[in-house]
């Protein structure tokens, strides 16, 4: 009867799930840590803040005012000048905190202000009203005493809010932990199992039965790939029947996250490969991880949008595959982009692929 390489593999994928799920560590970096920060802020609600906000500058604006210039001054508000269709795409998507548009003060009148906003930036356009209106009572404060007032604000929730999608803060922090998930799952999981199973001669073993090498490897890898994926589609489903994550068009773009956690997956797990030919005992492990996972953790937008960083710390941030595997989770679930319109986030993914494969190629050991 002549061995079949693919029932080994499987054997070797199902006994793999099965020493996962008897793994501490597993279960609490894969659902444990995610589901305690997305049930923490999907409670919170849309109570979370911004501190930047991007405004479109209305192309009729007039700028020659000191409002515009101390709203820019104070690094809050990043005006950004769009034609008016991708001002209203920018609306739908809530990428942007509103419109913004100057009207020149004449004889009669102060400076007014017309605010326009959406739905879909209900976390931030109270915030901007509110800084815009305390600038306007500083600027008051410094040049007036009872005389009229610098600017007027022309806004009105109702009338000046069109409504889309409401954005809600489940919306931001959802995709990050599932990228969070994925990342740490991926490099600490596949780093420890594989230089265990060299530690422990359980590689060495194999050779001694008809099973090659790559399926080894694709057998141990389909057990962390399955429980990655199961996990992938817990956390989104428990974000959408219990928090109301949104799903722009549905099954659809559940299906696209899926993909998406798939490909991210993939590129993390050779940072994992690469780790463990590089160890040299169990302790070093953590270490080497630590510097791939927690630099990405604090700056990939897991928890914040990485414009809040500072100027010269968002270049690194932006270079970053966690960053890039975020912002196109959230793209797709938020903003109904598709597989194929996140393309420079996933040649972003793709290059830190190919650069983690090289590594694992270089250094992984069978013994």
């Amino acid at each position: 009867m002549k061995y079949s390489q693919t029932k080994a593999m499987l054997a070797i994928t199902k006994a793999s799930l099965r020493s996962i799920k008897r793994s501490p560590s597993a279960i609490v970096f894969s659902f444990v840590f995610p589901f305690v920060f997305i049930i923490a802020f999907g409670f919170i609600g849309d109570g979370g803040q911004r501190r930047v906000y991007n405004v479109a500058l209305h192309e009729s604006a007039d700028t020659m005012n000191r409002l515009y210039h101390d709203l820019l001054a104070s690094g809050s508000v990043r005006f950004k000048k769009l034609d008016s269709a991708e001002t209203q795409t920018a609306l739908r998507k809530g990428s942007i905190a509103g419109v913004i548009r100057f009207y020149a003060a004449t004889k009669d009148n102060p400076l007014q202000v017309e605010l326009k906003s959406s739905s879909a930036a209900n976390d931030q356009w109270p915030q901007l009203q509110a800084l815009i209106n305390s600038t306007i009572a500083a600027i008051n404060k410094q040049l007036y005493k009872n005389q009229p007032t610098y600017a007027q604000l022309q806004f009105n929730p109702v009338k000046d809010v069109e409504q889309t999608r409401k954005y809600k803060s489940i919306d931001f922090i959802l995709p990050g932990q599932l990228g969070f998930s994925l990342m740490t799952a991926s490099v600490f999981g596949v780093a420890f199992m594989f230089f265990n199973l060299r530690n422990t001669l359980v590689l060495k073993r194999f050779f001694a039965t008809p099973i090659s090498r790559p399926f080894i490897i694709l057998g141990e890898s389909l057990s962390r790939v399955i429980f990655q994926m199961i996990t992938a589609i817990v956390i989104v489903a428990v974000g959408y029947y219990f928090f109301d994550f949104t799903l722009v068009n549905g099954w659809v773009t559940f299906l696209e996250l899926m993909v998406l956690s798939f490909i991210g997956l993939m590129v993390f797990m050779g940072f994992g490969f690469a780790i463990s030919g590089l160890a040299k005992n169990d302790s070093s492990i953590a270490p080497m991880a630590n510097l791939i996972t927690l630099p990405q953790f604090l700056l990939g937008g897991t928890f914040f949008s990485v414009e809040v960083f500072p100027t010269w710390l968002q270049p690194i941030s932006n270079m970053l595959p966690l960053t890039h595997l975020n912002t196109a989770l959230r793209k797709v679930a938020f903003e109904g982009a598709h597989i194929w319109q996140v393309n420079t986030e996933l040649l972003f993914l793709l290059g830190w692929g190919a650069i983690a494969y090289v590594l694992a190629t270089k250094f992984f050991k069978w013994e």
